[in-house]
C-alpha cells in the first residue's frame, strides 16, 4: 500500500513540475513583445563592418543590421528578425542569431560610422556574390565606391531638380490662380457698373415719362 502511495505521489509531483515548466515557458513567450516601430522613409544607406560581411544603417540611432538576406534588431535583451528594414519583426532565440552579429564590437556604430556608404539596392542585389567572392577583401570596391558617390550626386541633383520644378509649378499655379481671381473681380466690377448704369438710364426714362404724363394732364 505504501509503495502505491509513493508511486502515485511521485507521478503527481512530476506532472506538477512539468505543468509548471510549460506554464512558465508560455508566460515568457507571451511577455515578449515586438520592438518599437521605426519606419525608414526611404531605403537606408549601409556600411559594411570589416571582416564580417554584416551591414548596418549608420543614419539611425539604433542597432539594426543586415546579414544573409535578413535584418536583425536587438531590443530589451531579445533578438528580432525581419525580411525588410521596416520589419515586420519576429522574435527569435539567441541561438538563431548568426555568430558574426552576436560577436560584433559594442561600439561598431561609432567606430565605423564614417566608413563608405553603400546604396541599399546594391547590397540587396549583391550581398551573396560579394561574400562568395570576398569582395570587401579586394580593392575593386574602391572603384565602385566612386560610382556610388556619382550615383548619389546624380540622385541629389535629380531630387533638387524635381523640387525646383514642383516649386515652379506651385508658383505658376498660384500666379494663374491670382490672375483668374483678378479677372473674375474685374468682370464682376464691370458687370456691376453696367447694371448700375442701366438702372440709372431706366430711372431717367421713367422720370421723363412721368413728366410727359404730368404735362399732358395739365393741358
Amino acid at each position: 500500500m505504501n509503495r502505491k502511495y509513493l508511486i502515485s505521489f511521485f507521478v503527481i509531483s512530476m506532472l506538477l513540475i512539468i505543468a509548471g515548466i510549460s506554464t512558465a515557458g508560455v508566460n515568457v513567450n507571451v511577455n515578449i513583445g515586438p520592438p518599437p516601430v521605426y519606419t525608414f522613409s526611404e531605403p537606408p544607406e549601409l556600411v559594411v563592418i570589416p571582416n564580417t560581411y554584416v551591414y548596418f544603417a549608420p543614419g539611425v540611432d539604433m542597432d539594426i543590421v543586415f546579414y544573409h538576406g535578413y535584418w536583425y534588431r536587438p531590443y530589451n535583451g531579445y533578438w528580432y528578425r525581419g525580411s525588410g528594414y521596416n520589419g515586420p519583426w519576429h522574435h527569435i532565440g539567441r541561438e538563431r542569431v548568426p555568430r558574426y552579429i552576436i560577436n560584433l564590437p559594442p561600439d561598431y556604430r561609432r567606430s565605423y560610422h564614417d566608413y563608405p556608404r553603400i546604396p541599399y539596392g546594391h547590397v540587396h542585389s549583391n550581398w551573396n556574390r560579394w561574400e562568395r567572392d570576398k569582395y570587401w577583401d579586394k580593392r575593386q570596391w574602391k572603384h565602385d565606391q566612386n560610382e556610388w558617390k556619382h550615383e548619389r550626386r546624380q540622385d541629389s541633383r535629380t531630387h533638387q531638380q524635381d523640387m525646383r520644378e514642383k516649386q515652379h509649378d506651385r508658383r505658376r499655379d498660384d500666379s494663374q490662380g491670382h490672375q483668374k481671381d483678378m479677372r473674375e473681380k474685374h468682370q464682376k466690377k464691370s458687370k456691376d457698373v453696367r447694371e448700375k448704369h442701366q438702372e440709372k438710364n431706366k430711372d431717367k426714362h421713367r422720370s421723363k415719362d412721368k413728366d410727359k404724363e404730368k404735362k399732358h394732364e395739365e393741358r
